[in-house]
């Protein structure tokens, strides 16, 4: 047999015998996360607060546990981590995916209440779940962590207005650089995904609308919105041994948005 017909350039890319937990994992992009990474062989705990949602979707993947978290309470987080650790034996991957926006609003007229609650649940929790999962990954050396940033992490969300969206997301992308150079000789690696504007509950009211819809293609060079499935191998390649050489990075899968 020759090499080239020896290599498998897929194999990288499979999550056999591993234990992956996703946050926000009741609608939109985490739900399809859980999806991919158990099709790609991992067992999955799926973590929002919405529990039926989370069960009926533990229902359809083979190995998969369902977790009551609101990522925006420390005691929360730290039972996920020990549900799964208890339960499953370990955590090899995280994707920390829960997040939530501020209306779109002048910053001079935003409450400091409503930018602080995002920035608990987009950056805070990220920190907190990303620690509490290291514990289990550094003893080890092995892990890779997944969270999800945005374009608007990367630039300006105007004329949206979301500061404290874009900041908790320029937090993520930051965060995710040092974590994944400090924990890079100990075998865990961070990452980032930062997409650009896709149909879920978080934009839902920009898609109900022919302006936002608009709006979205004329300032895509792609000319459109993403499609869920446009995340799969992004994801699969974070998650996977396919990018073990790769940490502190942001992958923005954005139709050209911050090429712009």
């Amino acid at each position: 047999m020759s090499e080239r017909e020896r290599i498998d350039p897929f194999a990288s890319f499979r999550l056999d015998g591993r234990v992956a937990v996703v946050t926000g994992a009741s609608s939109g992009f985490g739900e399809r996360f859980a999806r991919v990474l158990s099709a790609a062989g991992a067992k999955v705990v799926v973590a929002a607060r919405r529990i039926d949602r989370l069960e009926a979707l533990a229902s359809e993947l083979e190995g998969s546990l369902a977790v009551a978290c609101d990522v925006a309470v420390a005691a929360d987080n730290e039972r996920l981590v020990r549900t799964a650790i208890e339960r499953l034996g370990r955590i090899d991957v995280l994707v920390n995916n829960a997040g939530s926006s501020d209306a779109p609003a002048r910053a001079e007229e935003e409450a400091l209440g409503d930018f602080t609650r995002v920035v608990d649940v987009n950056l805070n929790a990220i920190f907190h779940l990303s620690t509490l999962a290291a514990r289990d990954m550094l003893p080890r050396h092995s892990g890779s962590i997944v969270n999800v940033a945005s374009i608007h992490g990367l630039v300006a969300s105007a004329p949206n207005r979301q500061a404290a969206y874009a900041a908790s997301k320029g937090g993520v992308v930051s965060l995710t650089r040092e974590l994944g150079v400090q924990w890079a000789r100990k075998g865990v690696r961070v990452n980032a995904l930062a997409p650009a504007y896709f149909e879920t509950e978080l934009t839902a009211e920009m898609f109900a609308v022919d302006s936002g819809r608009e709006w979205i293609v004329r300032n895509t060079p792609l000319g459109r919105a993403g499609r869920l499935e446009e995340l799969d191998g992004a994801l699969l390649f974070l998650a996977s041994d396919a990018s073990s050489y790769v940490t502190g990075a942001t992958l923005a899968v954005d139709g050209g948005w911050t090429a712009r």
